[in-house]
C-alpha cells in the first residue's frame, strides 16, 4: 500500500473513531465537561441533545422523577432543558424543589469553586459539589444505601420474631 493511501486510510479510522467517542459521550460525561458534577441529573437518563453553538440542552429521563435530598424534596420530569455554558446553566426548566409547602421551579445552576449555587428566581441555596458526587436514585435519592439496610435490618427483625415465636 503506498503512502498517501495508508496516510488517508489511518486519517479515516482515526475520524470515526472519534465519532463513534463522540456518539457514546453521556449526560453525565456532558455535565463534567461543563464544569458540574454528574449528581446533577438523577439515574436513569435516556439520552440528550445539545447544540454546542448555542449551549442549549434537552436530557431525557425514562420518567418523571422526586426524591429528598440535603432535607429537600425534589422533583425532575421526563424532559429536562436549559442553556449551558461552562459553569452555568440558566433558563432551566423541568426541575422542581419544594420548600416548606410550595413548590419552585429551580430556574439556573452556577458553579463558584467547590459550591454549586441553585436558584428559584427569587432566591437561592448553597451547596457544596461533595453533595453532587454520585447520581441519586429516583425515590431515594443520595440515601438509597441507608434505606436498604434499614429494609434488611427490618426483614432480620422481622425473621428473628417469626422464629421465636414458632419455638
Amino acid at each position: 500500500m503506498s503512502s498517501p493511501a495508508l496516510l488517508s486510510l489511518l486519517l479515516q479510522i482515526t475520524i470515526a473513531a472519534a465519532a463513534a467517542a463522540a456518539e457514546t459521550a453521556t449526560a453525565y460525561d456532558l455535565l463534567q465537561e461543563y464544569d458540574f458534577p454528574a449528581g446533577l441529573l438523577p439515574q436513569g437518563v435516556t439520552g440528550y441533545e445539545l447544540d454546542a453553538s448555542t449551549g442549549k440542552f434537552k436530557v431525557y429521563l425514562n420518567g418523571t422523577c422526586s426524591f429528598k435530598a440535603e432535607g429537600y424534596d425534589l422533583k425532575y420530569k421526563s424532559t429536562i432543558s436549559g442553556v449551558m455554558s461552562k459553569g452555568k446553566i440558566k433558563n432551566l426548566k423541568g426541575i422542581s424543589v419544594k420548600v416548606i409547602f410550595l413548590w419552585f421551579d429551580i430556574t439556573e445552576v452556577t458553579r463558584d469553586g467547590d459550591d454549586l449555587n441553585l436558584s428559584v428566581g427569587i432566591a437561592s441555596a448553597q451547596f457544596g459539589i461533595d453533595n453532587f458526587e454520585g447520581s441519586p436514585q429516583c425515590g431515594c435519592g443520595f440515601d438509597c444505601v441507608n434505606v436498604e439496610r434499614e429494609e434488611s435490618v427490618e426483614l432480620r427483625i422481622n425473621r428473628f420474631v417469626s422464629s421465636s415465636i414458632l419455638e
